[in-house]
C-alpha cells in the first residue's frame, strides 16, 4: 500500500484519479492500494442521496456543487483542510464495512489526541467529534466512503486550518444543530497540515495492516 500526496488539486481532477484506482482494485490488482492525501479548492460535495436543500444558497451564485457517488449528504472542501481517499480492498484486509469506516474514525481521534484534542465517542452519527451529547458539540472530520465489490474510494476531510466560514452556506452533512470546527479553532494556532497528514496517513497503515 503505497502513500501518494496529491497537492493542492482539483476536485474533478482527484475524482478521476480514484475512480481509475478504484477500477484497478475491482479487477484485483494490488498495486493499486493507495492512501491518497490532498487539499481541495473551494467545492461543495454531496453525497449521491444527498438532499440538495442542504445548500443555503443557489448554485450559481459562484458556488460550485458536485454530486457525487459516495455515502452521506453535503459537505465543504476548501484550502486548509486534510482530505485522505483510501483506496484499498477490504477483502485483503479481512474488513467489512462497518469496521473499515470505524478505523478511518479511530485514526483520526489517535491524530488529534497527539494534538492535545479529545473527541467523544457517538453511535449516531458517522465523523469525529467533540463534545458530542453536550450543547457544545461540534464536528471536526467528516467521513463518506463509497465501497463496491471489497474496493473503497472518497474518504474522510479532516478540518486543520479551514476557513469555517463556508460551511455557513449548507447544512453540513444534513444537520443543522451542531457546530463545526478546526485544529485551527481548538489550538487557537495554525497547525502545519503536512505533519498532520503524515501522522494520520501513518495511524490509518497501522490500523489497516
Amino acid at each position: 500500500m503505497k502513500t501518494e500526496n496529491w497537492g493542492l488539486i482539483p476536485y474533478r481532477e482527484a475524482w478521476e484519479r480514484q475512480k481509475e484506482l478504484f477500477r484497478r482494485l475491482i479487477d484485483g490488482d494490488a498495486e493499486a492500494e493507495t492512501i491518497a492525501v490532498c487539499e481541495h479548492p473551494a467545492v461543495y460535495t454531496l453525497g449521491f442521496h444527498g438532499n440538495a436543500d442542504n445548500l443555503l444558497v443557489k448554485p450559481c451564485e459562484g458556488v460550485e456543487v458536485i454530486r457525487i457517488e459516495r455515502g452521506g449528504d453535503i459537505t465543504y472542501h476548501g484550502p486548509g483542510q486534510l482530505v485522505v481517499y483510501p483506496l484499498i480492498d477490504l477483502r485483503r484486509h479481512h474488513l467489512g464495512v462497518k469496521q473499515y469506516v470505524g478505523i478511518l474514525e479511530q485514526a483520526v481521534r489517535e491524530t488529534l489526541e497527539a494534538y492535545g484534542i479529545a473527541t467523544t465517542s457517538n453511535d449516531d452519527q458517522i465523523g469525529v467529534w467533540l463534545d458530542w451529547g453536550k450543547p457544545t458539540a461540534r464536528k471536526i472530520c467528516a467521513i463518506g466512503v463509497k465501497i463496491s465489490h471489497g474496493a473503497t474510494m472518497h474518504g474522510l476531510a479532516l478540518n486543520v486550518n479551514t476557513d469555517l466560514s463556508a460551511f455557513g452556506l449548507i447544512n453540513p452533512c444534513g444537520i443543522t444543530d451542531k457546530a463545526v470546527t478546526s485544529m485551527q479553532r481548538e489550538l487557537g494556532r495554525e497547525v502545519e497540515l503536512g505533519a498532520v497528514a503524515e501522522l494520520l496517513t501513518e495511524r490509518l497503515r497501522d490500523l489497516l495492516e
